[in-house]
C-alpha cells in the first residue's frame, strides 16, 4: 500500500510542479508586486536615489504642495557659502574672496542678475564681465535633475535652498524625490477612482457577456445541427468551423483585416451597390464592437462545437430511438434528450471561457487595439497597456499588478457563481442506485 502511495505522488509530481511554479508562484509574486509603486522609472531593485524633475514637480503640485515652493525647487539659488568661497579664492584670488565673505556671508539670491549686482560693488571685483559672471556661477546651487544617492545628502541640499519646510512638506518632498519602489496600497485606491479603469471593466462587460452569448449559443447550434446531419458532411462543416480555433492569431486576424478594411473585400463588394468604402472594423465603435465580437466568438465557437459535439454523441440511441417511436420530433428530442445532457459540458465550456475571455487580449489586441478611442480595450488589454506597452513612456509594473489581481478575483467569483448556478454537486453525484 505505501508503494503504492508513492507510485501515486511520482505520478502527481509533475502536476504539483505546474501548479506550485507556473501557477501559484506567479500569482504569489504578481499580488507582490501589487503593492508596490514599482515602474520603469523606479526599476525592480530595492535601492534608489533621490531626484527632482519636471515630473517631480508637477506630482508635488497635485498632491497639494506650495506652487510657490515647488515653483522654486526647479529654479537655481546663489548662496554665499564656504564651498563657493573656496572656489573663488582659488580662482580669482583670497582678497575678493575675503571681501565677497565679509560683506556678503551667508546671503541668498533667487537669481545670478541679482548676485553680480551686489559683486559689482566690491573693490576687489573682476573687471571683465566674463569673469564677474563666473564668479557667480560658483556659489550657484540647484538640486534640479541631481541625483543623491542618500537621503541626507539630499536634505542638506535642500536646506540650502533655504525654502524653510515644515516636517511634513519635508517629508512629502523626500518620499515624492525617492526613485526606488515602495510598499503601498495606492495602486488599488488609484483602482477605484480613476475614470480609465471604469471605462475598461465597463468594455469588459460587454465583451465578455455578448462573446460568451455568441460563442455558446453558436457552438451549440453547430454541434445540434451537424448531428442530424450525414456523417460526411457533419465531418466536412465541423472541420470548416473548426479552423479559426486552429489558425495562428495573427493570420486569422489579418483574414479579418484583409475583409474589413477600406480597401478589403466588404468595401469592394459593397461599392457595387453605392456604399462608400470605409473601415469596417474601425469607422465607429459598433464596428469595432462588432468585429471584435465576432472575431473572439467564432473561435469559441469552434471549442463548443467540438465538446458538445463529443457530448451529443454519448447519449445512447437507444433513448433517441425511443422518442421517435413515442413521435416525439427533432425539437422535442433537443429540449427534452439532447439539451438536458449537456449540462455539464456547458458549464465547463461557460466557466472556461469566460476565464479565457477575462484575461485574454491578443486578438482585441491585433485588430483594434482597444479602438477607436479605446472603445474597446478590455481590462485585461488595459493592464497590458499600463504595465509593458503604453504610449507615454512609464511602465507602471504596480498598478498592472494590481489590475491583474483584480482579474484574478473576478475569475474565482465567476467559477463560484458558475458552480452554484449550475448546480455542481448534483452534476458530480453518484446515480442513486450506487448511493
Amino acid at each position: 500500500m505505501r508503494r503504492a502511495h508513492l507510485l501515486g505522488l511520482g505520478f502527481m509530481a509533475p502536476a504539483l510542479f505546474i501548479i506550485v511554479f507556473l501557477f501559484l508562484a506567479p500569482v504569489v509574486l504578481t499580488m507582490m508586486f501589487s503593492f508596490t509603486n514599482m515602474s520603469s522609472g523606479t526599476g525592480i531593485s530595492s535601492g534608489g536615489a533621490y531626484e527632482v524633475t519636471e515630473r517631480t514637480i508637477r506630482l508635488l503640485k497635485d498632491q497639494g504642495f506650495p506652487e510657490t515652493t515647488a515653483d522654486r525647487l526647479a529654479q537655481d539659488t546663489y548662496k554665499i557659502d564656504a564651498a563657493g568661497l573656496a572656489a573663488v579664492q582659488a580662482d580669482f584670488g583670497k582678497a575678493f574672496a575675503q571681501e565677497i565673505e565679509a560683506e556678503l556671508s551667508g546671503k541668498s539670491f533667487a537669481g545670478r542678475r541679482d548676485l553680480e549686482r551686489e559683486l559689482k560693488r566690491l573693490k576687489e571685483r573682476p573687471r571683465s564681465t566674463r569673469d564677474l559672471k563666473k564668479a557667480a556661477d560658483l556659489f550657484k546651487r540647484s538640486i534640479l535633475n541631481t541625483r543623491f544617492e542618500t537621503e541626507q545628502a539630499f536634505l542638506t541640499s535642500v536646506d540650502e535652498l533655504d525654502l524653510r519646510l515644515g516636517e511634513t512638506e519635508t517629508a512629502e518632498l523626500t518620499r515624492t524625490a525617492y526613485t526606488g519602489w515602495v510598499w503601498t496600497t495606492e495602486n488599488y485606491s488609484l483602482i477605484a477612482s480613476l475614470p480609465s479603469t471604469l471605462r475598461a471593466a465597463g468594455n469588459t462587460l460587454i465583451y465578455v457577456s455578448f462573446t460568451l452569448a455568441f460563442s455558446i449559443g453558436f457552438g451549440l447550434f453547430l454541434a445540434v445541427t451537424t448531428f442530424y446531419l450525414p456523417s460526411g458532411v457533419a465531418t466536412t462543416f465541423r472541420t470548416i468551423w473548426f479552423l479559426p480555433r486552429i489558425l495562428p492569431p495573427v493570420i486569422y486576424v489579418m483574414m479579418w483585416k484583409w475583409m474589413a478594411w477600406d480597401t478589403g473585400f466588404l468595401s469592394s463588394f459593397l461599392a457595387h451597390f453605392g456604399v462608400p468604402p470605409r473601415n469596417w472594423m474601425l469607422h465607429s465603435d459598433i464596428n469595432a464592437w462588432v468585429v471584435v465580437v465576432l472575431i473572439n466568438g467564432f473561435v469559441g465557437a469552434s471549442l463548443g462545437m467540438i465538446l458538445f459535439s463529443s457530448a451529443i454523441k454519448a447519449i445512447p440511441e437507444t433513448m433517441l430511438h425511443a422518442s421517435e417511436v413515442d413521435g416525439a420530433n427533432r425539437l422535442q428530442q433537443i429540449r427534452y434528450i439532447i439539451m438536458p445532457q449537456l449540462r455539464w459540458p456547458i458549464l465547463f465550456t461557460t466557466a472556461y471561457q469566460t476565464l479565457s475571455l477575462l484575461t485574454s487580449f491578443d486578438y482585441i489586441y491585433l485588430s483594434t487595439d482597444g479602438g477607436p478611442g479605446k472603445s474597446t480595450e478590455v481590462w485585461a488589454l488595459y493592464t497590458f497597456h499600463t504595465a509593458l506597452n503604453n504610449y507615454g513612456g512609464v511602465l507602471q509594473y504596480g498598478l498592472g499588478a494590481a489590475l491583474a489581481m483584480v482579474l484574478v478575483v473576478i475569475g474565482i467569483a465567476a467559477a463560484l457563481i458558475y458552480l452554484r448556478l449550475f448546480n455542481f454537486n448534483d452534476l458530480v453525484a453518484k446515480p442513486r442506485i450506487e448511493q
